[in-house]
């Protein structure tokens, strides 16, 4: 029975395929939870009826979750590695010197050095020294790389500020907003694919501000741009 109903989920997926326009990902996606989370409920059914109740409760949830009726929530964060979980890739920020990457479930940052001297190094392989002498380059020519270097600073080396020369307290005044950015940055920001639904846009918008909030130690600059890649993305579906 399971295999007849593969079937006819591959029969409708093809279906799709033979339409005028063609599908975009985030439709099939569509179509396939559904045709999933009904494909669950049945055997679930199938399962109830012959006892297996342990079975049965399982698959009922994971066929009302796919059907966006309930999400389970697993132990040790496993529940990331199911489908329409935060997002798998990491949330990306660049600038003209520097690419940050955000982990949304552990919230680490890892950038790498996109010009100049140091072209092509991780930050993680750079010692104090260097890190101090790229900031101050930035500072002069890429003000946006410089927060991002910031934040990266924040985490690796906490009191870094107090001791930076010439710059005891470099947050002084108002932090300067995130300019405008493409669509195709926003996504970029989000960790999220092309036509991502507006579901998976607030979920990764939720899951990065977790761990960028300013009240939870994050930075109040890359969590602005997270609120602007958001922004961006649901003014479009507007």
């Amino acid at each position: 029975m399971p295999l007849g109903l593969g079937a006819l989920v591959l029969v409708g997926l093809w279906w799709l395929g033979r339409q005028n326009a063609p599908p975009s990902r985030a439709l099939l996606v569509k179509h396939a939870r559904r045709a999933g989370g009904w494909l669950a409920l049945a055997v679930a059914a199938v399962m109830l009826l012959r006892g297996r109740l342990d079975m049965a409760t399982v698959l009922g949830f994971v066929g009302a979750w796919l059907l966006g009726t309930h999400r389970p929530t697993l132990p040790f964060g496993l529940d990331a590695l199911l489908p329409g979980g935060p997002p798998a890739g990491a949330a990306r920020l660049r600038s003209a010197m520097i690419e940050m990457e955000i982990d949304p479930r552990s919230g680490a940052l890892r950038g790498t050095v996109l010009a100049g001297r140091l072209a092509g190094r991780a930050l993680d392989d750079l010692p104090p020294a260097a890190l101090s002498e790229l900031l101050a380059t930035c500072r002069a020519g890429d003000p946006e790389g410089a927060r991002f270097l910031e934040a990266y600073l924040d985490r690796r080396m906490p009191g870094w500020r107090e001791h930076a020369e010439g710059h005891p307290d470099p947050r002084a005044g108002a932090a300067p907003q995130p300019g405008s950015m493409t669509e195709e940055e926003a996504y970029q920001v989000l960790g999220l694919e092309r036509g991502a639904p507006v579901d998976d846009v607030r979920r990764a918008h939720r899951t990065l501000m977790k761990r960028l909030h300013p009240d939870q130690g994050g930075s109040g600059y890359l969590a602005a741009r997270v609120n602007a890649a958001k922004d961006r993305l649901l003014n479009r579906h507007r």
